[in-house]
C-alpha cells in the first residue's frame, strides 16, 4: 500500500510571497488597510457563504478570533502552504501544527474547535436516523471524520432492527497501514448494545481505498463471528482521500 503524502515546510510556495512574516500589531485600533480588509472578508462569507471564499481567506476569517492583533494572511496561506488544503489544516495533529512558525496554543485549540464542531454536526445527520435512507449522509459523516487521518482507525457503526444508527464508536487506532481489530470484541459491544446489525468503517491514510489482503480477512472474521449470533454485517467501508469503497458493492461481502 502507497505511504501517505507528506508535505514539507521546504515545498515551494502556494502562494506568491507577497506579504511580510507574520507580526503581533502595535496596540491601538486596528491599521484601516487590516480593519477594512476583515470587514470585507466578513462581508462576502455572510453574503455568499463558504463558498464565496478560497480556502487561504476562509481560513484567514477562522484566525481572526484566534490573533485579534495581528495580520492572518501570512499564517493561512503558511499553513495551506504545509498541509495543502483547509480540510487537512483542520484535521492536522496539534504536534504537527506547532511546527508551522506563528502557531501557538491559541491557535491549535481554535482549528481544533472547528474540526470538532465539523465532526459533531456530521454525526448528528447520521445517529438515530435510518441508516439505508440516510446513506449519503453516513458517508459524508465517514468522510468527514476519517479521510484526512494520518494513522488508520477502525470504527463499528451499531444499527438496531430497523436499521436505525445507535451508536458509532471507535475500536482502535494504528499506524500509517495497519490498525489492529479484534472480532471478539465487535460482536461483544454488539450484544451490550442489543444491536442487530453493523458497518464497519476503516481509512487508508496513503488514500486509496482498495482493501489489502488482511482487510478481506477480517472481514470474513467479524461476517462469521456475527452469524454465529444472528447479526447482519451490512458493509465495511473503506474511506480514502476522496473515495470510499463498499465491500457489499465490490462483491466482497
Amino acid at each position: 500500500m502507497p505511504g501517505p503524502t507528506h508535505f514539507s515546510d521546504t515545498n515551494p510556495s502556494l502562494f506568491t510571497p507577497d506579504e511580510a512574516p507574520a507580526a503581533p500589531l502595535p496596540q491601538g485600533r486596528l491599521p484601516s488597510y487590516i480593519a477594512d480588509h476583515r470587514a470585507r472578508l466578513r462581508a462576502r462569507f455572510r453574503e455568499g457563504g463558504a463558498t464565496a471564499l478560497p480556502d487561504y481567506e476562509l481560513l484567514e476569517l477562522l484566525l481572526f478570533r484566534a490573533l485579534a492583533r495581528q495580520d492572518t494572511k501570512p499564517l493561512a496561506r503558511a499553513l495551506l502552504d504545509r498541509f495543502g488544503d483547509f480540510n487537512r489544516v483542520l484535521s492536522a495533529p496539534p504536534e504537527q501544527l506547532a511546527t508551522v512558525r506563528g502557531v501557538g496554543e491559541v491557535v491549535i485549540t481554535e482549528l481544533k474547535l472547528v474540526e470538532a464542531a465539523a465532526h459533531r454536526m456530521a454525526r448528528a445527520r447520521v445517529l438515530q436516523r435510518h441508516v439505508i435512507s440516510s446513506w449519503d449522509a453516513v458517508l459524508d459523516y465517514c468522510h468527514t471524520t476519517m479521510s484526512h487521518r494520518e494513522t488508520e482507525q477502525f470504527r463499528v457503526l451499531y444499527l438496531d432492527r430497523k436499521n436505525i444508527l445507535v451508536a458509532d464508536e471507535e475500536q482502535a487506532r494504528g499506524t500509517v497501514d495497519h490498525v489492529p481489530v479484534y472480532p471478539r470484541e465487535v460482536v461483544k459491544r454488539a450484544l451490550e448494545l442489543n444491536a442487530s446489525a453493523l458497518i464497519l468503517v476503516h481509512n487508508h491514510p496513503s488514500g486509496d481505498p482498495t482493501p489489502s489482503d488482511s482487510d478481506i480477512a477480517m472481514t470474513e472474521q467479524i461476517r462469521a463471528a456475527c452469524q454465529s449470533l444472528g447479526i447482519t454485517l451490512h458493509d465495511h467501508l473503506i474511506i480514502g482521500k476522496s473515495r470510499e469503497l463498499s465491500f457489499r458493492s465490490a462483491g466482497l461481502l
